[in-house]
């Protein structure tokens, strides 16, 4: 009679870790994450030595030290007697405004360039593809540049809206005007406003008003998404579509209206005093410079990256639409683009994120965004380099992990799901 036997158990032995591919593996991963550390560590001390013999410690009280220079772009109140991290704060806001406007325009222009550049009419695609390589082939810096320079030289002074024959004129009923040294626009007031709330050792505030508005509208938005879920509901069931566009509409209006109403809400224009414009929301021509420039540069890439999605779409799809008598605006808004939008969004980020990063070229127009303020001018009168560039890198790796988080949460909800 036979008996069966299990094979005997193999020791572990020292040399498994490397020969052995159940631990190779892990044993590098290891030794690879012990020598960073190590690397690490000698930066550091290395650092830290060089700093005590500079005769400098690290710390970022400066930040609370007054700042004596002045910001001529700003979304809140701020003068030569604010603290160092009051001005990081308005570089911080310059900066996330610029990348808020620019991503915005880019995306719309980008978006319109690219499906024209697909247009049967060759003239149209000729004149589009001419955009796209212009801009895609001349460094963005030097648009800036370009750009800055005509809307300072192109561009009516003050004076010229002064005297019995003025040369220039205020538009749109007298309440916006367009200088060599930016546009002047209605600024919103609130007679009876809620005040701020000061946050970050009153360094910052944050308006009462504008959060008011903006809970207001959320909650309208998130109301009528779920009106509009529940009529997708009843279209399920019944086949009957409800019509909800004007209710989902005026809960959205009317409240915000009403706030607006409750607060006082009413407009402060710009008017001609002494040499120049007072009064309103003053958009500098480096704000403009930029905007413009980091807009129609990114567009063309977008405009590509548009394109290409729109021509991964098979053509039968646009066919089959045809054939159901779709009209060829409703194809694309409907059929084409909903589908290329999972080829756009990956390499659409990139785009977002170098717009956002190419934005610290600003310094060469004067715009104080965050490299101006803190990598610059602060500094330069503190000394605090590795303070100064560790907050720096800092802000633009927040910057983008939001950028790429946003857009990741919408890819994932619009990539198709596999059963």
């Amino acid at each position: 009679m036979t008996t069966l036997t299990d094979p005997p158990k193999a020791t572990f032995r020292l040399s498994m870790l490397l020969y052995d591919t159940r631990y190779r593996s892990t044993t590098i991963q290891i030794i690879v994450l012990i020598a960073f550390m190590l690397g690490a560590a000698w930066l550091l001390n290395n650092v830290r030595v060089n700093l005590a013999l500079a005769g400098k410690d690290f710390n970022f009280g400066f930040l609370q030290q007054v700042s004596n220079f002045d910001i001529g772009q700003r979304l809140i109140e701020y003068s030569s007697t604010s603290t160092y991290g009051r001005a990081t704060i308005i570089g911080l806001l310059n900066t996330l405004l610029i990348a808020v406007m620019g991503c915005f325009a880019a995306t719309v222009v980008g978006v319109a360039v690219g499906i024209l550049r697909l247009s049967p009419n060759w003239v149209i695609s000729r004149l589009m593809a001419v955009y796209v390589e212009m801009f895609r082939n001349v460094p963005i810096l030097l648009w800036i540049l370009l750009i800055m320079g005509v809307l300072s030289e192109s561009l009516p002074q003050p004076k010229d809206f002064r005297g019995e024959n003025p040369t220039a004129s205020m538009s749109m009923f007298d309440s916006v005007a367009v200088t060599n040294r930016g546009i002047y626009i209605p600024e919103p007031l609130f007679s009876k406003g809620l005040g701020d709330i000061p946050v970050f050792w009153n360094s910052f505030e944050i308006s009462l008003d504008l959060m008011a508005i903006l809970a207001v509208l959320f909650a309208g938005l998130l109301i009528g998404k779920l009106i509009k879920t529940r009529a997708m509901q009843i279209q399920a069931a019944t086949g009957v579509l409800p019509k909800t566009g004007l209710i989902r509409l005026a809960l959205v209006v009317i409240p915000v209206l009403l706030v607006l109403w409750i607060l006082g809400f009413h407009l402060g224009y710009p008017a001609l005093k002494g040499f120049n414009f007072q009064g309103g929301t003053r958009l500098g021509n480096p704000l403009l410079a930029l905007w413009i420039a980091l807009s129609l540069y990114t567009a063309a890439f977008i405009a590509e990256i548009v394109r290409a999605g729109i021509m991964a779409i098979s053509k039968g799809q646009s066919e089959a639409a045809s054939a159901l008598g779709l009209r060829p605006n409703k194809i694309m808004n409907l059929v084409i683009l909903p589908q290329a939008m999972r080829v756009i969004i990956p390499p659409l980020i990139s785009q977002y994120l170098n717009l956002t990063k190419n934005s610290s070229l600003a310094v060469a127009v004067g715009y104080a965004d965050i490299t101006s303020t803190l990598g610059n001018t602060t500094l330069n009168q503190t000394g605090r380099e590795l303070e100064a560039i560790l907050l720096l890198m800092g802000c633009y790796l927040a910057i983008s992990l939001i950028v790429s988080t946003v857009m990741n949460a919408y890819n994932e909800r619009t990539k198709l799901r596999e059963r």
